[in-house]
């Protein structure tokens, strides 16, 4: 592994495509510096969770806010089980069931949504030490001021590849999914997905998720060393 230095306070985003890793290098990166793990994406489907078991109809936007300013989350930062509850429910396999995935892209383009999971992002990143946070508008909107700036990519066969053995499914019907995720979310008017000017961009294609950890490590390294 690479060389390990564990600065006082530092904030590492990574943003990117779902497929590209995120998850899994992020939580690996938040244990090697000793530090915590914060998935906003998984906020925006613990939101639409909340907003799918009230009933509402999705289109009703002033629906999906109340319920969604309603919703009580609780938020498990640690990087070897972080954990979701909504409402007192633990949520942690229902937000990854395709009912959630086929739904959230609509729920988080919601504005007032968007504004309400920004501030809560930011309390919970003032209250760490070290922390690194994945998403995909970490860097351009909730963590400007980021030690490092990390895009995570890989290509669109690579990233279907990763989802389906994760979730089952099928590679095509993952790679369709996810063609339609990349769209809703880089053209939605609010904080669309989009790589940082000073982010950093890896694609993670033909690499290992250690090999991609020591890479972020090394520019943390670089980073916090300067």
């Amino acid at each position: 592994m690479a060389q390990v230095v564990r600065p006082e306070r530092c904030v590492v985003a990574v943003d990117g495509p779902s497929g590209s890793g995120k998850s899994t290098v992020s939580r690996r990166l938040a244990t090697a510096i000793d530090g915590v793990y914060l998935d906003t994406g998984a906020m925006y489907r613990a939101i639409t969770w909340s907003v799918l078991q009230s009933g509402v109809d999705l289109a009703d936007t002033d629906s999906v806010v109340k319920v969604a300013m309603e919703t009580d989350l609780s938020i498990g930062t640690d990087p070897l089980a972080p954990h979701f509850e909504a409402n007192g429910v633990d949520v942690d396999a229902a937000i990854r069931g395709p009912e959630v995935t086929g739904a959230v892209s609509a729920v988080a383009a919601i504005p007032q949504v968007r504004t309400m999971l920004v501030q809560f992002q930011q309390e919970i990143i003032s209250a760490a030490s070290r922390i690194v946070v994945e998403g995909r508008d970490i860097a351009t909107v909730v963590a400007p001021d980021a030690d490092l700036k990390v895009y995570l990519t890989a290509s669109a066969a690579a990233r279907a590849q990763r989802r389906s053995a994760e979730d089952a499914t099928d590679v095509a019907a993952t790679q369709a999914d996810l063609a339609r995720r990349d769209r809703l979310d880089s053209t939605r008017t609010v904080d669309p997905l989009r790589q940082a000017v000073d982010a950093t961009e890896l694609d993670t294609t033909g690499m290992g998720i250690d090999e991609v950890v020591n890479r972020l490590l090394d520019m943390l390294n670089s980073k916090v060393s300067s």
